[in-house]
């Protein structure tokens, strides 16, 4: 058989302000044309579908358009978990029926322990679970953390393996030794939500969710998919996809995904980032965070990048710039106001006022000084 395995969608999602619905449908039918194109045998989708656990209208539209896309137009399979972001309560509403079209949707704790069985291979679905809830489960008030709730779930699974059949894990959590990045919620502060990866060597694959980079964990029989969209400015230089996992060998195969814009981080001067030499060659609807290396002030600075680049998510100065005055340094009784201008600039922008900038200052003075005389 062979699965493709996705996770962290966030339907709904929005990127410091932009709306990313045309990321996300364009990156759905990249998936959807990858499922179909290989002839897969089911979707996986490790939790967190939607960004919320009350999604906007808009977002639930979609992804029930998503949804009925995958499994009724087309015919897959889909397994599937509800994540952290997720309402269990509300993802779950229809799904007794939903495995008639074999729609499989696990939002329970005690759903984890009835696996899907498949030709070749037994799928698990644990959905996202916090700790109280798996004592209550094993009424066990002694389980005290979410690492000795996993070490509790997996010896139950156990007891359901087939000795015939490939045991495949449907997850969404922290594993020990993962990376994370700046648009992830963490299960708990200061990694205390942590899985160790060793729990998980029984199972043949273990497809998961939460982290949003492929690359955030390399253990030999787990993976975490990553989101098909980028979420944050640290997820810049991450290549989005989907794993394809033939279950004949458990070989596993990344399938990259194109976004419509990217994001980027760019350092430069302002003034290179605004010739047209320069940006001419940029993608300029690029979701881009740049950091200016200059040190002086710039009037109107993101409003003028602005008008090359109008998807400017963040705007960071390399270096800095000092905008507090020693007034002690300054000789306010015995310097004219055009003076103490200069002296103020210069202390800002380590440089002197041009002529022209003397003008301006020495003209606008004038006119304050009529009107304060009038």
């Amino acid at each position: 058989m062979r699965l493709l395995h996705t996770a962290d969608w966030h339907i709904g999602r929005r990127l410091h302000g932009f709306d990313l619905t045309a990321e996300q449908e364009h990156a759905f039918k990249q998936i959807e044309a990858i499922a179909l194109e290989a002839k897969v045998d089911g979707v996986i989708i490790a939790g967190d579908l939607y960004d919320r656990s009350l999604p906007s209208e808009q977002a639930v539209a979609l992804l029930n358009d998503m949804i009925q896309r995958l499994n009724l137009h087309d015919q897959l399979p889909i397994y599937a978990i509800s994540g952290n972001h997720d309402s269990a309560i509300r993802l779950a509403t229809g799904a007794p029926w939903y495995q008639a079209t074999n729609y499989y949707l696990a939002t329970e704790l005690a759903q984890a322990f009835e696996p899907i069985e498949l030709t070749d291979i037994q799928i698990f679905l644990l959905p996202y679970f916090e700790t109280f809830q798996a004592q209550q489960y094993f009424n066990d008030p002694a389980i005290k953390n979410v690492a000795a709730a996993m070490a509790r779930i997996v010896t139950r699974m156990k007891t359901k393996f087939d000795a015939d059949k490939r045991q495949i894990l449907v997850a969404h959590f922290f594993a020990d030794g993962s990376a994370t990045t700046d648009s992830e919620t963490q299960l708990k502060v200061g990694g205390l939500g942590a899985i160790p990866v060793n729990l998980l060597q029984d199972f043949d694959y273990v497809a998961l969710g939460h982290l949003h980079g492929k690359d955030a964990l390399h253990a030999d029989n787990a993976r975490y998919s990553g989101s098909p969209v980028k979420f944050s400015l640290s997820e810049a230089h991450q290549q989005k996809g989907v794993w394809l996992i033939d279950t004949a060998d458990m070989s596993r195969t990344f399938k990259p995904l194109t976004p419509i814009n990217d994001v980027v981080q760019l350092t430069d001067s302002f003034a290179h980032l605004t010739d047209p030499d320069y940006y001419g060659q940029l993608k300029c609807d690029d979701y881009l965070g740049i950091t200016l290396t200059d040190t002086k002030p710039i009037v109107n600075v993101l409003a003028r990048l602005r008008e090359i680049y109008p998807n400017i998510i963040s705007l960071e100065r390399a270096q800095g710039y000092t905008t507090q005055v020693a007034m002690q340094t300054l000789d306010l009784a015995h310097k004219s106001p055009l003076d103490l201008l200069n002296d103020f600039y210069e202390h800002v922008a380590k440089e002197d006022l041009t002529e022209q900038q003397k003008q301006w200052a020495a003209a606008a003075l004038k006119q304050a000084n009529e009107v304060q005389q009038s």
